[in-house]
């Protein structure tokens, strides 16, 4: 019998591998760390490439019971005023929607898909991978329990804290932190509009993103995601404790931030002070790394290339990894496949994490905001059109939404 694919991680770029493995006839075993799965985070947007192939993975009906096709994207200033406006999903021409969704709900639905598929034994809790060594045949991973497994491959899909990515990598300098501290929050809220809109509004400095993610209660509410970014601290200094990543935030903390943003047809100021939880995160990233493979070993998703989430790209990317590393393991020998894979995925992962760390498509608000900081009558005299175009669309084909 041909040893199993080893996947370290069960979050959304390891169970999108293990189910993509399995729909191939690839055995693999998801090896998560956490004791118990739970439905964590807040809200993400996954784009139509990423949808595609989950659609493929026949997960589209489950996955939009419970997330929003999101119809329209729209990035404004502080005070509302519109900078660009572009169709989102089917809506531009897209065969696939994109979909924003709570982060806990998708995982929810590929953890449930993997337990069913590839059954129980497949998929196991409390296993943190504490190493590894291997020969020319076969990889063996070690876990804190003592428990060790040989496989044909091993893959790192463990996130921005990656074991696997330092053992690979001892001199990597660590998680970077741009100084910009988010505070992210999901409430039952009136519809925006139509209920399927998105909108980015402000600069890198502070700045609103807002998005429904679920149905409400009512076809009158939507259950909406939140997220205030200002930048408080100094990017030259080491990152927040680890500890400190998904802590309660504090009303009187992100309060004068709110205070700044103006969007009609929305209290913004009321949506935030009614979020009984919400939650603050460091915005941090990695540097891309000059190698994801060693032999039989490679990494996936954050573990990767963990990027600043502008651009709606982290989630997405990781899903793309995956399907294309599934393709790959069914066509090559394990070696070759995963050096088809790094040499495929990293230089392009690498162009968009770096993009991010320059504001990405949402750069738009930016240029605005330097140019028209206390906001505008006329957009045409602060930025031409063309201008607005590159920066949203160049964007799009390095994200993979052009082909």
């Amino acid at each position: 019998m041909t040893a199993p694919i080893l996947i370290a991680g069960g979050g959304i770029g390891g169970l999108t591998l293990a189910l993509s493995l399995h729909e191939r006839g690839i055995p693999c075993l998801v090896l998560e760390a956490a004791a118990e799965v739970k439905q964590l985070g807040v809200g993400i947007n996954t784009l139509p490439n990423a949808i595609r192939e989950l659609t493929a993975l026949g997960l589209l009906e489950e996955l939009d019971e419970v997330a929003i096709r999101t119809r329209e994207l729209r990035y404004l200033d502080r005070f509302g005023n519109r900078i660009w406006t572009e169709p989102r999903g089917l809506n531009a021409g897209h065969d696939a929607p994109q979909l924003s969704i709570h982060r806990g709900r998708m995982h929810g639905v590929l953890w449930r898909a993997a337990l069913k598929r590839l059954g129980g034994d497949a998929v196991r809790t409390g296993m943190r991978l504490t190493g590894f060594t291997q020969d020319a045949k076969a990889v063996t991973a070690r876990f804190a329990d003592g428990t060790e497994i040989q496989g044909s491959a091993l893959i790192g899909a463990d996130g921005i804290h990656s074991m696997l990515r330092a053992a690979l990598h001892p001199n990597d300098p660590g998680i970077r932190w741009n100084g910009i501290q988010m505070w992210r929050g999901a409430i039952e809220w009136p519809c925006y509009e139509t209920g399927d809109v998105m909108f980015v509004a402000g600069d890198m400095k502070e700045k609103l993103v807002f998005y429904p993610i679920g149905g409400g209660s009512t076809p009158q509410t939507r259950l909406t995601n939140w997220v205030v970014c200002a930048q408080i601290g100094d990017p030259t200094r080491p990152p927040p404790r680890r500890e400190d990543w998904a802590r309660p935030g504090q009303l009187a903390e992100v309060l004068p931030h709110v205070q700044r943003f103006c969007v009609p047809g929305l209290d913004v100021e009321a949506m935030v002070r009614a979020t009984s939880e919400f939650w603050e995160y460091p915005m941090c990233d990695r540097d891309p790394l000059p190698f994801w493979t060693q032999g039989r070993v490679t990494l996936l998703g954050d573990a990767a290339h963990a990027m600043y989430p502008t651009g709606s790209s982290g989630a997405s990317q990781a899903i793309i990894d995956a399907r294309l590393l599934a393709r790959l393991l069914d066509e090559l020998p394990v070696e070759a496949a995963l050096t088809a894979y790094e040499a495929e995925r990293l230089p392009a992962t690498r162009e968009i994490a770096l993009s991010n760390r320059r504001g990405g498509p949402e750069r738009v608000v930016d240029v605005v905001s330097e140019r028209a900081p206390d906001g505008f009558t006329d957009l045409n005299a602060v930025i031409a059109h063309e201008e607005l175009a590159a920066i949203a669309r160049g964007y799009a084909k390095l994200a993979g939404m052009v082909r």
